[in-house]
């Protein structure tokens, strides 16, 4: 089967080797015959020049333009499955095109991927985004801001949370925060002011000492909040939120185990830290 495609490779050879000796004869006849004076070319030199100029082309064109691949004849199907598996890793360094390709595309795409991963929204985004561009919001301290959960506590002390700090700085950016408590006595209200100072929410927000108000009881909260008439309050009492429910647009109702809705416009969770997704 490899006999003709030899012949075929070797006729061309001379062929080449043939156009080769035509062309440096022609060469050397093209110089004699410039070397004649323009003044002594009679018509048929000049007829002789330049048919020699059109084998030169042709000839040139001929050694330049590609040898043709040889047709190649159609194999017949190994009877052996040995020999079938054989074939395709007669070559086992050869690696096609594609999978190269293929490879470099994925990385760019990885690299693409990574460069337009959806970014993170930013804390003071997601507070924005929460509130519903609210403009006051009205919170209680005990269970929500401060660690402490009864009245009784605040008698010997108080303490903020500094997992809420963040999240109480984003909202003073761009909403009017009242924190209201039920204290027992006057030493309750101080030991929270010393707290909140100390937390730097007077100095880093836009909170101030008179939005901290204080009552000595449960419906005195429920007055203050109805005075203020905010777009959120955030209670852990379930009673004074379905109280609320009624006049205030949004409530967050803050209770370890998560209630009963009882209103479209009351939400709950955990803690006002994991409400806003950074607990």
């Amino acid at each position: 089967m490899a006999e003709p495609s030899s012949s075929l490779s070797s006729s061309k050879d001379e062929l080449i080797q043939l156009m080769k000796r035509l062309g440096t004869y022609l060469a050397i006849k093209m110089s004699n015959l410039f070397s004649i004076s323009l003044q002594k070319l009679d018509p048929r030199s000049v007829g002789a020049i330049a048919g020699l100029a059109v084998a030169i082309i042709f000839t040139y064109r001929l050694m330049r333009s590609p040898a043709a691949p040889p047709r190649r004849q159609p194999k017949r199907q190994a009877p052996t499955t040995s020999s079938s598996a054989i074939g395709p890793q007669s070559n086992p360094t050869l690696m096609p095109s594609g999978v190269c390709s293929s490879s470099e595309d994925l990385r760019a795409q990885n690299v693409i991927d990574e460069f337009f991963q959806p970014v993170k929204p930013m804390l003071g985004q997601i507070v924005r985004q929460k509130l519903s561009e609210s403009r006051k919001v009205t919170c209680r301290l005990l269970g929500v801001i401060l660690e402490e959960s009864s009245p009784e506590e605040l008698q010997k002390q108080a303490t903020v949370k500094s997992c809420v700090l963040d999240v109480l700085l984003e909202i003073t950016k761009f909403c009017d925060l009242y924190l209201m408590e039920r204290v027992i006595d006057d030493e309750s209200e101080k030991n929270v002011l010393l707290a909140l100072e100390n937390s730097g929410i007077f100095t880093s927000g836009g909170l101030v000492k008179d939005k901290v108000l204080f009552c000595s009881t449960e419906n005195g909260r429920t007055s203050f909040v109805r005075q203020l008439e905010p777009d959120w309050h955030v209670d852990t009492n379930p009673e004074i939120v379905s109280q609320l429910a009624r006049f205030i647009k949004y409530q967050l109702h803050v209770s370890p185990v998560r209630p009963e809705r009882t209103a479209a416009n009351v939400f709950s969770s955990p803690s006002l830290e994991h409400f806003f997704g950074c607990d």
